[in-house]
């Protein structure tokens, strides 16, 4: 991905190759735009009825791409 003008709230999708496989192919909501390239949350299922959380991630410009605005966003 070229350096562009993200913002809190913006989707972006993690490349396959990501320093932390774990992450590979997750669609990742940015909440702080950096210079590298963007530091943000992966959304983690909850199990037996309990709330999902968050699993963050800090991705350089490389690993992933740009893909649209969070309607909806986890505080």
């Amino acid at each position: 991905m070229d350096e562009v003008s993200l913002r809190e709230g913006d989707v972006v999708q993690l490349s396959p190759d990501v320093a932390n496989p774990l992450f590979a192919g997750s669609f990742m909501v940015v909440t702080d735009p950096k210079p590298w390239g963007a530091q943000g949350y992966v959304l983690v299922l909850g199990t037996n009825a309990q709330q999902s959380a968050q699993a963050f991630y800090r991705a350089k410009w490389e690993e992933m791409e740009y893909i649209g605005t969070a309607i909806w966003t986890v505080k």
